[in-house]
């Protein structure tokens, strides 16, 4: 009798192309203090219900196809994902075909801009179809992950934050502004942003914040990137299931 062999089930970071039939996506527009901003939706198809949202913070190169990616993994999650263009203020990072140009006009940008700009993404959310307005999470990539930490102390309405390999605001602000849950995912070869590591889980534990942390040896700085020679694909499906997991518990719920 011939026997059957299972293929191995993909990794729970694997790419998820446009033409995935269990994702919908599209653009979204919605109003600033600056006039219209433009953002990437995306949501698993055939569900009817309302469910959390997840928003997505890219790296200093703006919404790129891997970030959109990324918001497709999180929408076959079973998430919906918004991936944040923090360059639509300045005309939206496809406006950009230099990634070095692009990176140039995020820096002028100031954090007041980019948390102003986060914020309408989040009121758009309260009111957008297929969201559950009071579960929003956020993760976020290098300079996104800084972001990240920047929002978990601004944005009261975030249950759960992942920073991967972020930098924390420094000084840090009053920890009473808090309310997110931390998941912190770290590269080993990040010293400056790993020296920080008392501080953070100091600050969490005094004030019985919820919070995990892990640092992942072998890795270096955007070990999750599967589009850069130095994506690590063992760690990276590993902190990816981790971030998954973390938003499954303090959002489905």
């Amino acid at each position: 009798m011939a026997q059957t062999t299972t293929p191995p089930a993909p990794p729970p970071n694997a790419s998820v192309p446009e033409n995935d039939v269990n994702v919908q996506w599209f653009w979204v527009e919605y109003g600033s203090e600056v006039g219209t901003l433009r953002s990437y939706f995306a949501r698993p198809r055939f569900e009817t219900r309302r469910l959390p949202v997840i928003l997505v913070i890219h790296e200093n190169r703006g919404l790129n196809d891997h970030i959109k990616d990324v918001t497709r993994r999180i929408a076959k999650a079973g998430f919906v994902g918004l991936g944040v263009d923090l360059l639509s203020r300045v005309g939206g990072t496809d406006s950009f075909t230099d990634p070095a140009a692009a990176t140039t006009a995020l820096n002028r940008i100031t954090p007041a801009e980019r948390l102003s700009d986060i914020r309408a993404a989040v009121e758009f959310l309260k009111i957008a179809e297929y969201v559950r307005a009071d579960r929003m999470g956020v993760v976020g990539f290098c300079f996104g992950g800084g972001v990240v930490y920047q929002l978990a102390f601004s944005i009261p309405e975030l249950v759960a934050a992942v920073p991967f390999y972020g930098t924390p605001p420094n000084p840090l602000p009053s920890w009473d502004t808090m309310n997110a849950k931390l998941l912190a995912i770290y590269s080993e070869s990040d010293y400056n942003q790993n020296s920080r590591i008392p501080e953070i889980v100091t600050g969490m534990v005094q004030l019985r914040k919820t919070m995990g942390l892990h640092l992942y040896q072998g890795t270096a700085h955007g070990f999750h990137n599967d589009t850069s020679p130095i994506y690590n694909p063992g760690a990276a499906a590993d902190a990816w299931s981790k971030a998954m997991a973390f938003f499954n518990t303090h959002l489905n719920t």
